[in-house]
């Protein structure tokens, strides 16, 4: 089923999240899987429609003040990034120990991000505030950029794709990891190297 983004769809897809299903919906990058984070089956369930095993889900959140649920401690490298480039396509950060261990794929690491844009926020929000976002397509496909391409993808296993319109960009997410030090880039996107070296350098911090 796919609904239009608005009041009906953040409700119906509450319920399914709430009930551990998975939906797919717009980030602020591409059309992303979204489910309970904190519910091993919901992450599991995430990763069986992808057909991957083994590699991190990010997550993203509604408001800055989510992140203390993921995340174990933010060291103040990780606050300082937050304050220049949240919201924004960057994701970073030490996961707690009592989250699905299927979310960080052994790593101790998590992904979260705090989207540019409103309405996905509004979503994340009404889902609970925090929602997992690995790109909704299967392992090895380019990632959906519109809800009939997540729909064509997935023809069983969504309980919705909420259709926020076509992705804004063709690149991905940026993932920092600032739990250890230097900080480390695991994937340029959006954000590029040289702008995060920009602001690392700024906080006395080189980037790795």
């Amino acid at each position: 089923m796919i609904l239009p983004d608005g009041a009906d769809a953040r409700k119906l897809a509450s319920d399914i999240v709430a009930a551990c299903g998975v939906i797919a919906f717009r980030t602020d990058t591409f059309y992303g899987l979204g489910a309970n984070p904190f519910d091993e089956g919901a992450v599991r369930a995430v990763n069986d429609l992808k057909g991957r095993d083994g590699k991190p889900v990010l997550v993203l959140l509604a408001d800055p003040a989510d992140a203390a649920r993921l995340l174990d401690g933010t060291p103040p490298v990780f606050d300082a990034v937050a304050a220049r480039l949240w919201p924004g396509p960057l994701t970073v950060g030490k996961a707690r120990a009592e989250l699905p261990e299927l979310l960080t794929a052994g790593t101790g690491t998590v992904g979260v991000r705090l989207p540019d844009d409103e309405d996905v926020r509004a979503l994340v929000r009404a889902c609970g505030g925090a929602l997992t976002a690995t790109s909704a397509n299967p392992a090895g496909r380019p990632p959906a950029r519109t809800a009939r391409e997540s729909a064509d993808y997935f023809k069983e296993g969504l309980g919705l794709v909420v259709d926020g319109g076509a992705s804004r960009t063709e690149l991905p997410s940026t993932v920092l990891d600032v739990s250890g030090s230097p900080a480390r880039l695991v994937r340029e996107g959006v954000l590029s190297r040289e702008s995060i070296a920009e602001v690392l350098g700024g906080l006395g911090e080189r980037l790795a």
